[in-house]
Formats: C-alpha cells, sequence, structure tokens
C-alpha cells in the first residue's frame, strides 16, 4: 500500500510498505479516507524527536471497515469508524479510570501508545491506503453511513477532543475569561471549546494573521504577541486581574516574543502572568523528555526554567498530559451530527495522498493559509 513515510529532518515520501494484516482476534482493518497532518506530526518531521527514518506518520484516522477478527463483535465491514489517536486497551488500571491516553497494556514499559508515533508502540500510522487498529471494539467510533461531514468527524481523532480536553485540565466553567496561547489547529479547538463551553471571553495569542483571523471569526479576542506583552495585553482589557482560566496549545518549541529564536518555557511562564491569583492552567501542548534540537543543554533533556516560585504565590493550579480521547469523542460527535458543533472551520486544505510531502513543508512553513491539513489515501 501507499504510505507517508518519514525519510529524515523536513523529509517525507510516499512510498510502498506492507499492507496491514489482522495480528489478533479483536483487530479490524480500516480502509482510511481521511488522515489529518497534526501538528504534533512536525515535531518528528522536523527532526525535533527520536523518530527514525522509515516510520509511518499518521495519527488521526477515519475511514471504512475492511475486515474484522473473528473476536470483533460490535463492527462489520462497511462500518464507517473514526480512532483516537490513542491506541488503548479498555480494562487496564488507567483506561478504566478513563484514562485512555495512557493505557498500561498496548506500549510494555510506558504509559499510552498511539499510531504512527515515535515512542508510542508499534502501532502503523494512517497516513496510509489501510491502518490496522488493535482492541477495535474499543478503540473504533460509528459514525453514520456516508461521506457527510467527514473533515469534522476526522477531528474527532485528536485536535477537537485535545483542544476540549485544555478546557477540562483548566476547569473552564460557565462565565469564565480564558487565555488559549497557540492558535494553530489545537488552539483554535481549545478556544471553540471554550465557548461551547459558556466561556464569557477568550483570549487567543499567536503571531500568524491567518490564525489570529480565524479566532476572531469564531468570536474570540486576537492577540498579536508580536505587538507587545501579552500577559499585559489581556490584563489590559480584563481590569488588570488577567484571565480566570489559562490553555497552553503551543508546547516546547514555543517563540521569544520579538525574536527568531525558541524559548521553550516562555508559554507557561505567560501563562502564570495572564492568569489571576486562584486560577487553573490547562497544559495539553507537547512537552517532550528529550529534544535533539533544545536550544540549550536544559531543554535538550526535557528540563525548562519555569517560574514556580510565581505560580505557587498566585496559588495557580495545573493540569498536563495528552487527551484521553475516548472520554468525549463521543458526546463531541454527538455534538457534530446534531450540528451543534462544526470543527472543521480549522481545516484548510483537503489533498490526495500523494500531495503529502508538499503539505508537511508549506503547514510547517505556516505558508498559503494552510492552517490544517486532512489527506484523503481513498475514495470514502
Amino acid at each position: 500500500m501507499r504510505a507517508v513515510v518519514y525519510k529524515g529532518p523536513f523529509e517525507v515520501a510516499i512510498e510502498q510498505v506492507e499492507d496491514p494484516r489482522i495480528q489478533h482476534p479483536n483487530d479490524v482493518l480500516v480502509r482510511v479516507t481521511s488522515t489529518a497532518i497534526c501538528g504534533s506530526d512536525l515535531h518528528m518531521y522536523e527532526g525535533r524527536t527520536a523518530a527514525e527514518p522509515g516510520i509511518v506518520f499518521g495519527h488521526e484516522n477515519l475511514g471504512v471497515v475492511e475486515e474484522t477478527g473473528e473476536g470483533v463483535t460490535t463492527l462489520s465491514k462497511g462500518d464507517r469508524v473514526v480512532m483516537p489517536f490513542n491506541v488503548a486497551c479498555g480494562f487496564c488500571k488507567n483506561c478504566s479510570a478513563g484514562f485512555t491516553g495512557f493505557c498500561l497494556t498496548v506500549n510494555p514499559g510506558f504509559a499510552g501508545g498511539a499510531y504512527g508515533y515515535v515512542a508510542m508502540g508499534p502501532y502503523t500510522g494512517g497516513q496510509a491506503e489501510y491502518v490496522r487498529v488493535p482492541y477495535a471494539d474499543f478503540n473504533c467510533l460509528k459514525l453514520p453511513e456516508g461521506t457527510e461531514k467527514e473533515t469534522d468527524f476526522v477531528l474527532l481523532a485528536d485536535i477537537f477532543p485535545t483542544g476540549y480536553h485544555g478546557n477540562e485540565l483548566a476547569d473552564v466553567r460557565p462565565g469564565d475569561t480564558v487565555a488559549v496561547y497557540g492558535a494553530g489547529p489545537v488552539g483554535l479547538m481549545a478556544a471553540y471549546s471554550a465557548m461551547l463551553r459558556g466561556a464569557s471571553k477568550v483570549f487567543v495569542v499567536d503571531r500568524v494573521a491567518e490564525r489570529l483571523q480565524k479566532a476572531e471569526e469564531i468570536g474570540a479576542v486576537p492577540i498579536d504577541f508580536t505587538q507587545g506583552n501579552p500577559a499585559e495585553q489581556i490584563k489590559e482589557q480584563t481590569g488588570g486581574e488577567g484571565t480566570d482560566k489559562g490553555i497552553d496549545a503551543v508546547g516546547y518549541q514555543a517563540q521569544a516574543q520579538g525574536e527568531d529564536r525558541e524559548e521553550p518555557a516562555i508559554v507557561l511562564n505567560s501563562l502564570v502572568e495572564t492568569v489571576r491569583p486562584t486560577g487553573a492552567l490547562g497544559i495539553p501542548g507537547l512537552y517532550v523528555p528529550s529534544d535533539p534540537g533544545g536550544p540549550d543543554e536544559q531543554a535538550k533533556k526535557g528540563m525548562l526554567m519555569v517560574s514556580v516560585g510565581r505560580l505557587f504565590e498566585k496559588g495557580l493550579r495545573l493540569g498536563t498530559g495528552q487527551c484521553n480521547v475516548k472520554r468525549y469523542n463521543r458526546h463531541l460527535r454527538d455534538m457534530i451530527i446534531e450540528d451543534r458543533a462544526k470543527p472543521s472551520f480549522v481545516v484548510s486544505h483537503e489533498l490526495p495522498l500523494d500531495e503529502a510531502s508538499s503539505a508537511y513543508e508549506k503547514f510547517d512553513k505556516r505558508v498559503e493559509g494552510y492552517t490544517k491539513v486532512v489527506l484523503h489515501p481513498q475514495a470514502a
């Protein structure tokens, strides 16, 4: 089958790879009709992880069940399904508690598994014509038949639940004011989710004009950090108090204000200053224990200079970690079905799989309006 294969920093290619097959009675094979490029994929694409050449990318996958293992009971050939980026067993201690992003079964020696991602287990990515789904009864979420709302539903694999998860981590409640740092796909989904949850005012911080425009279009207040300290800009619009809650949708490759260099802890420290005393921070933005391209030796080891003293002084609470997609995807799916949510506003480009190499390059450079790319390996 054809698949997006990592060749080395800033290079992917479409290659023929081995077709997936049923390996366990609870597996299914899915013919992939939509698969999105994630900002997290760019960390590998840029060589900022330990990913080795040969890995097939793709953890945001939607398609049609093509074959089922003999142990599968709730799925049939022809079912349209979307899979969480988390590969999870459904029965371990963490899965039973709802922490499916930290499954203890699927990736021995590590809490959590995912498709097509470094250190997340042996699961081939879905930027390909087919993908194998283990523990399929648990991991597949059924969708309405047909092709309607395809670009909405594919976002249930990761960024819509992840944006929502940022709000859960920050305990966003009706009436809250919220600051979201980062207007990439996850940041826009976090802002959108805050509004769905009843936030009274949402600020979105970024420097890319197209992204800030998207934030404004959904009713958020855009904050361009090249125009001044973002925390001070937000305080000026909140009576000097700051926001009730804050969400980091950037992670460790954050840019220093006014300079063309990275400052890995700047978003965390900015949020500490942005959120009012006794508020809360949600941190779904990715941080890693090893960053080969880190700007200094400490950053390369995942050790950042965070203002813990101010965090403590202000009595701030914080929650971190990747999204437990299964906790949210069913009710977010139903909101899409009932036209209560339309997350596909973030999708800027829909392309055939063969254009993946160009799409990665343009998405990575933030050019030509590339905010979110959905690839279509096969016809729906």
